[in-house]
């Protein structure tokens, strides 16, 4: 499963972050790593961006970066 079909006020553990180059980097730079705790807070009206909590701070994401943080399955 992957974070963007995280359903809002629901919790996970991040198991791996796809991507490559750049954007891979830039994700676990932000706190997106293995093992990580992460909870949605909030998700746009259309549905993108969606708000993250992590490591006691808020992120927002775009639903394409979401696609590639692969996430315990509930």
């Amino acid at each position: 499963m992957t974070l963007d079909r995280l359903k809002i006020g629901k919790s996970s553990k991040i198991v791996e972050v796809r991507g490559e180059g750049a954007l891979r980097r830039r994700l676990l730079d932000m706190g997106l790593t293995p093992n990580t705790e992460v909870m949605v807070r909030k998700m746009a009206p259309m549905g993108d961006p969606i708000e993250i909590h992590l490591r006691g701070y808020e992120l927002t994401l775009r639903m394409d970066d979401a696609k590639k943080i692969v996430i315990e399955e509930a």
